[in-house]
């Protein structure tokens, strides 16, 4: 077990899935009292758990095997005033109470409020029973309650700091969105592609779409991209030249015809915009025009 330990959370880590003898032991040497069975109803779920939400058919299915076999694995629990909390292994003790067990082995623990928390966090994560929605909530409290890091989470999770700061984003989601989510209706990478409309009733309504049409998120990755382009300038009308502006330009023309001495021609696109042009036909002639526009 020493060569194998995982870090982050000390002694609470290293209790939440154990197969062998060997951790068995570790358990009991850590809890207060060893393996012990308190009745069901003094036992109660952590309200701060993050799994929120328990698939009936699987729960079914352990509540079977509870009656079969009882339940192998104990809960950890915490006494908290005149009850015990659980710690980790709600659906254990959800399946115990459908199975009509009296008690329920238990392991005793005593732990800080935040490793608490993460034990019982990383249990779900490891086991895979938490929505992407719970599972973001739960990286949000620890920050919010317990002011850790994402890389801090990162850690202690055994993830990335992208995949943390990812999950994380989902709950920038319309609340409508987010529970769409939780019930399957739409997958995370489809809530990610949709991050990408700010507008959260449009956003809502895509994820609708999604759900009504079956899109791939390939799919809506790209229409996202297309809504989110901005469309091209228009062009300006010209500002019509008034027969006025053309008189000026004419007399300015033959005056410059005048003073330089060669064919001018002033060509005007509106009224503020035009281009001035003046011939010359030789070296000299140019200099010439040169020095008395000096």
């Amino acid at each position: 077990m020493a060569g194998n330990k995982k870090h982050g959370l000390g002694h609470g880590l290293d209790v939440l899935i154990p197969p062998t003898e060997e951790e068995e032991k570790e358990i009991i040497e850590k809890s207060s009292g060893g393996i012990t069975e308190l009745p069901i109803s003094e036992v109660e779920p952590n309200r701060d758990q993050p799994r929120k939400k328990f698939d009936e058919d699987a729960l079914q299915e352990l509540t079977e095997s509870i009656k079969k076999h009882g339940i192998i694995q104990p809960l950890l629990v915490q006494k908290k005033g005149d009850y015990y909390e659980i710690i980790a292994g709600e659906r254990r003790w959800r399946a115990a109470k459908n199975a009509e067990l009296e008690k329920v082995p238990v392991i005793i623990m005593e732990l800080p409020d935040q490793e608490k928390y993460e034990v019982s966090l990383i249990e779900n994560i490891q086991r895979e029973n938490l929505n992407p929605i719970e599972e973001a909530e739960a990286y949000q409290q620890l920050i919010e309650t317990y002011h850790l890091k994402q890389d801090e989470i990162a850690e202690k999770v055994s993830k990335s700091r992208t995949a943390i700061t990812n999950s994380l984003r989902l709950l920038k989601l319309d609340e409508r969105v987010r529970q769409m989510v939780i019930d399957d209706m739409i997958s995370t990478g489809h809530a990610r592609a949709l991050l990408g409309i700010d507008d959260a009733e449009e956003q809502y309504k895509f994820a609708q779409r999604i759900f009504d049409e079956k899109l791939s998120v390939r799919d809506v990755e790209k229409e996202i991209r297309k809504l989110n382009q901005k469309p091209e300038k228009k062009p300006e009308k010209a500002k019509p030249v008034s027969e006025q502006l053309q008189t000026i330009y004419s007399e300015l023309e033959e005056k410059l015809k005048q003073s330089l001495g060669t064919k001018v021609k002033i060509t005007a696109k509106d009224s503020e915009h035009g281009k001035l042009e003046i011939e010359y036909y030789s070296a000299e002639e140019l200099e010439n025009i040169i020095n008395k526009l000096q």
